[in-house]
């Protein structure tokens, strides 16, 4: 069996910690790329489904499902980043350079995203397990997808990344930084409504959305898969800890993550091309309440 000091509130036996995380793998892979905050839907199903996903063992696989979906990127946008590698730092039109092509404004977003996380560590920290900090930035975070949706939907003065601007970059990273202060603002949310309000089009602050989230999730994930698999480090656990029927858990997990994660990326894509963000606004605020009441009547 997994090892684990929590117990399931499930079935006991193997097999339904094989259905625990498929289920967690599904949740994992359809809210970590839609602006509705895969944090928040990873800690309600932690509340309903009894398991303890800061334990040494639950907290590394939920690092481990990340990165199953946060694989699901670069094959899925494979051919995207051949032809912006094979076009740098000219661009595909030759009218880019080393300062602003795709891929440097990528990284450059990165770093404005990451030297302000770096920062605001123990800030981040603290706000992981509020359900009223959470419940807020849902419903706050869905007010102004609504609204930014609805002003700036139609801006066309930014068709594509290809011909973002520096200024575009710095702002949108500034935004995902600010993003991670708060669980349940949603990483993805932040980045396409900023990219909106500078005139990005949808599909193009999506996009660029997606390509921003590559270096952030891998640095971020990669660094905590390390915290947690060192003995003595946060995890006490470490990977000698872990059994055979652990890794399979983890493996059902990952594949999860990374085959809904694929699909939902491909979808999102199509449907923003056509509707916009409302429907997400929407549900980001009837879950917001959902939580709120929650931390309320917990409180009582």
């Amino acid at each position: 069996m997994i090892a684990s000091a929590a117990a399931l509130a499930v079935v006991a036996g193997p097999g339904s910690d094989y259905l625990l995380s498929l289920l967690l793998g599904i949740i994992e892979g359809v809210t970590e790329f839609l602006p509705v905050s895969s944090t928040a839907h990873l800690r309600i199903a932690q509340a309903l489904l009894g398991v303890d996903l800061e334990d040494g063992y639950w907290k590394m696989y939920t690092i481990v499902i990340q990165l199953g979906a946060i694989l699901s990127l670069p094959i899925y946008f494979r051919a995207r980043i051949a032809g912006l590698l094979r076009t740098f730092p000219r661009g595909e039109h030759g009218d880019r350079t080393l300062l602003n092509h795709p891929v440097s404004l990528t990284l450059l977003a990165f770093v404005f995203t990451a030297v302000p996380s770096l920062m605001l560590v123990k800030v981040i920290g603290e706000n992981l397990e509020s359900l009223y900090v959470m419940g807020g930035a849902l419903v706050i975070g869905g007010v102004l997808m609504w609204a930014i949706d609805r002003v700036y939907g139609n801006a066309t003065r930014t068709p594509s990344m290809d011909v973002m601007s520096t200024g575009q970059a710095i702002w949108i990273g500034l935004c995902q930084a600010l993003a991670a202060v708060f669980p349940g603002a949603s990483r993805s949310m932040a980045t396409i409504a900023a990219g909106q309000v500078t005139g990005m089009s949808r599909p193009a602050a999506l996009e660029f959305s997606f390509f921003l989230s590559m270096p952030t999730m891998f640095a971020a994930t990669g660094y905590d898969l390390f915290k947690s698999l060192r003995p003595g480090g946060e995890n006490p656990i470490g990977a000698t800890g872990i059994d055979a029927h652990g890794w399979i858990v983890l493996a059902i997990g990952f594949v999860a993550s990374f085959v809904v994660a694929y699909a939902v990326v491909a979808w999102f894509m199509a449907w923003v091309r056509k509707r916009g963000f409302v429907p997400f606004a929407i549900y980001r605020i009837v879950i917001g309440v959902a939580v709120l009441a929650w931390a309320f009547a917990a409180a009582r």
